[in-house]
């Protein structure tokens, strides 16, 4: 692979647009470059949940969808550009039902917790939330492959459910919520 990034700091960011993967420039502030931020945002997130302890298989899913996300960040970059299939977002539902089929079943509401695997895995799924608020938001304003959108909300289920995997695999229960605490105050 050739050199793609020889010079990081080109300053024709200065002026408050970015350079899309055409060749056009657009405003730092475009929806667009919101919704890639925010993927980007959510890779990095997921970066700092392989920095964790995790099991193989987990962290073997991290890294594919470390590598959905980079492609998704190219169909982001690139109007027009499909990068994401079908068979992606078939993958996140193999290995939901995987997670899921091993957790007891959810009765109550959770809160974010019990082991900072879990924790950190909440935050992907937030962040991923935003991504995807980001991606309907940039819909909107144009033609949008609705992969995209589709992996997203898949991916968000799919944190959630490796946040109730990483408790349960340390022994830990979910952090269950409960009204009793906001009244008592």
């Amino acid at each position: 692979m050739a050199n793609r990034l020889s010079v990081i700091a080109t300053r024709t960011g200065d002026d408050g647009t970015t350079g899309l993967g055409d060749g056009s420039r657009t405003p730092k502030d475009a929806p667009r470059i919101a919704a890639l931020g925010d993927v980007d945002e959510l890779n990095s997130v997921i970066g700092v949940l392989l920095a964790e302890n995790l099991p193989d298989d987990v962290a073997a899913d991290l890294h594919v969808i470390q590598n959905d996300l980079f492609d998704m960040g190219a169909e982001l970059c690139i109007p027009g550009h499909r990068a994401l299939d079908e068979a992606q977002i078939a993958h996140l539902d193999r290995r939901l039902a995987h997670y899921n089929a091993a957790l007891p079943p959810l009765k109550e509401f959770i809160l974010p917790g019990g082991s900072r695997a879990s924790a950190q895995f909440h935050m992907a799924r937030t962040v991923c939330r935003r991504a995807e608020r980001a991606v309907v938001a940039l819909a909107r304003t144009g033609s949008l492959n609705p992969t995209v959108r589709q992996y997203l909300n898949r991916l968000s289920d799919l944190m959630f459910v490796l946040a109730r995997d990483a408790n349960r695999r340390l022994g830990l229960s979910d952090v269950y919520w409960s009204s009793q605490h906001s009244r008592s105050t």
